[in-house]
């Protein structure tokens, strides 16, 4: 006797509160805590946007609104997974102090000379 294919798999997931510093998120048996501080596409996001997640997988997470995907672990352990923001200068590829001054004088020169 062959057994039936088995059914569609889904993957229980739902946003329980929401807080000023985050929300808590429960996946599958897991409860997980997503702080805002260390997940900052979530801060200024309406709640609907935050309470709309998909579980495509046991360990990949995705809200459509938001256009966010993240890995499960990435929420348990956001320490080995660092964020790199293009939002944030960059001190290497600011002027140092020197060249400002530098470019500052070069422009007083140019106008001395131009009138």
């Amino acid at each position: 006797m062959k057994s039936a294919a088995p059914g569609r798999s889904t993957f229980p997931v739902e946003v329980t509160n929401v807080s000023t510093h985050g929300f808590w998120l429960f996946v599958g048996e897991r409860e997980l805590f997503v702080a805002f501080k260390a997940f900052p596409w979530f801060k200024e996001a309406s709640i609907q946007a935050i309470t709309h997640v998909e579980l495509p997988s046991p360990h990949h997470l995705y809200w459509p609104e938001l256009d966010v995907d993240l890995a499960v672990e990435s929420i348990e352990y956001p320490e080995k997974y660092p964020l790199v923001s293009q939002a944030r200068s960059n001190k290497a590829l600011q002027p140092t102090s020197r060249a400002r001054s530098a470019s500052a004088k070069s422009r007083k020169r140019s106008r001395a000379a131009r009138g």
